[in-house]
């Protein structure tokens, strides 16, 4: 065993952001430096050194938004997390790898018909691994599901960090739809998920894939990374979007059914728009969280034939294809990822909650 620290070094949520529905009064939450004990590990688990944890709209949900986490505060949040083994399993000694963001149990009966991407029992770093996250020094898990990362040529390995979350539930979702080679889809948002969703569906065989987005850099950027073309929705009622749709259409000969929409932006207008645009035989996928409720007509599900789905995670067993497709430059991360010292986390956390970052952030530990 080699680098096996005497403690953890850590960034805590002690307690999140707070907003009094009734007064409106704000308790700003913190994220403190703390240390904490490296346990015992067990048979079968590994002590990771981290290299690189990605900042997810998700953490952001449990700080900001009052998104409930497994275990309760303090505790580490973090799971988009690469790094290389320092103790624990033999075999996983000195690899580097990419820590799943979630672990199933493999033993319940969503585990073994295959959805245990959803399996209730699994183990979600920063979440349901107790005290334990990816915005630290170390990390302790399981070691039956890591993904070894054995040739990343150029590309740094803190980088790879997205791969844990921001590039493979894309591919989870992907699978999710049905996809098929040479089906067409769009793309709803492309931020740090949906700019991997375009990529994906363009890697792995589609026909035409369209961005939506409100910002034009993005949308011209993507157009170098995927998409086929890309509508400009800011400001545009939904008819209106519809319209610029089918002129594509129409350009390039392409039918009007079974297209497949993914909504990544977790937003309620991005939910909506998602739903006009879903017709004859397609399908929808929710990827983006959002505490959004909406108002949708269940027969058009009806008359159009049409599916609405959600998706979650990805099986562990997907993130080798991920990461080949990423070592492999079928998918761009390098353009799509910044990086930034963990000890900025706050406000790193500050900004990222203000306005999506073009570029995922991911944290280096400084300690």
């Amino acid at each position: 065993m080699t680098n096996v620290p005497d403690k953890i070094q850590t960034w805590q949520m002690a307690t999140p952001f707070r907003k009094d529905r009734e007064t409106g009064e704000v308790t700003p939450g913190k994220l403190e430096k703390a240390e904490i004990a490296v346990p015992e590990l067990k048979p079968g688990e590994v002590l990771v050194e981290v290299a690189g944890c990605g900042v997810c709209h998700t953490d952001l949900g449990y700080f900001y938004d009052g998104v409930p986490t497994v275990s309760k505060p303090p505790l580490t949040l973090g799971h988009e997390i690469s790094g290389t083994v320092v103790a624990g399993d033999a075999k996983w000694v000195g690899k580097e790898v990419i820590i799943p963001a979630v672990m199933p149990c493999r033993q319940c009966i969503l585990c073994k018909t295959g959805k245990g991407n959803r399996c209730l029992g699994q183990k979600m770093p920063g979440n349901s691994m107790g005290i334990y996250g990816g915005f630290s020094s170390h990390i302790p898990v399981p070691s039956i599901d890591l993904c070894e990362v054995k040739d990343r040529g150029d590309i740094p390995l803190e980088h790879l960090a997205v791969v844990a979350d921001a590039a493979t539930s894309p591919y989870q979702a992907i699978l999710r739809s049905g996809f098929k080679m040479g089906d067409n889809a769009i793309v709803m948002g492309i931020g740090g998920i949906g700019q991997y969703i375009v990529q994906e569906l363009k890697a792995m065989g589609a026909n035409t894939v369209i961005a939506l987005a409100r910002r034009q850099e993005p949308l011209d950027k993507m157009l170098l990374n995927g998409a086929d073309f890309a509508v400009n929705i800011k400001d545009k009622s939904s008819r209106d979007v519809a319209g610029e749709i089918k002129a594509i259409r129409k350009e390039k000969g392409l039918a009007s059914t079974d297209w497949k929409i993914f909504e990544a932006t977790g937003s309620k207008p991005g939910a909506e728009l998602a739903l006009s645009l879903l017709s004859f035989t397609g399908t929808m996928v929710v990827v983006g969280y959002g505490a959004y409720k909406i108002d949708y007509a269940l027969s058009r599900l009806m008359a159009f034939d049409a599916e609405i789905k959600g998706t979650w995670g990805c099986l562990p067993e997907y993130y080798p294809t991920v990461l080949g497709m990423v070592t492999g430059k079928k998918i761009n991360i390098s353009d799509y990822v910044q990086t930034r010292p963990m000890s900025t986390i706050n406000e790193v956390f500050e900004e990222a909650h203000a306005q999506s970052p073009e570029k995922r952030i991911v944290l280096v530990p400084d300690f």
